[in-house]
């Protein structure tokens, strides 16, 4: 069985126990934090994913670190550790997320412009994209890229809409091969 279709599975129970308990929001703010903690400490991850380290000092380093978390979320995470997916961590943790966003309407994207994008133009793309897909908001992530030499790409979960230079010299260099 694939790791996705693992950690799915995992978030999948996570999220329906939080749902069953009404502590969404809670699940939701524990998992950002721990994602949060995942990209700031790689050691961490690196730590856990070591086959030379034994399970319960997994387990006693995530429950000294994460003390303030629940115990669903410490449950799940031991659960990872006794079956040694814990390379399924950070996967488990954007899958919350995403199912989190997902029943509050809210998508993100991640928008790549050559510039800084203002708040006004971060909001405008926000909102036709939000109308466009049929959400309450899309939240932006501004992320500078100098190689797509003007426009903007723009990457809502799988689907990347290309409106960059870059983007259309790719396409029209594919046009013109596939004339010849």
């Amino acid at each position: 069985m694939s790791e996705a279709v693992v950690s799915k599975r995992y978030a999948d129970a996570l999220f329906q126990l939080a749902q069953e308990k009404s502590r969404l929001i809670e699940l939701e703010e524990e998992m950002r934090a721990l994602d949060e903690i995942v990209k700031q400490s790689p050691e961490l991850l690196t730590f856990l994913t070591n086959p030379k380290v034994n399970g319960s000092d997994k387990k006693n380093l995530l429950k000294e670190s994460l003390k303030d978390f629940s115990n669903e979320v410490l449950h799940t995470l031991f659960i990872l550790v006794d079956r040694h997916r814990e390379e399924s961590i950070p996967d488990v943790i954007t899958h919350v997320i995403a199912l989190a966003n997902e029943m509050k309407g809210i998508a993100e994207a991640k928008v790549y412009s050559v510039r800084e994008l203002s708040i006004d133009e971060q909001e405008e793309i926000s909102k036709v994209f939000a109308k466009k897909l049929n959400i309450n908001v899309l939240k932006i992530e501004n992320i500078v890229d100098p190689s797509i030499i003007g426009g903007i790409k723009i990457r809502i979960g799988n689907t990347i809409y290309d409106g960059s230079i870059s983007g259309k010299l790719t396409r029209l260099e594919r046009s013109i091969v596939s004339a010849n």
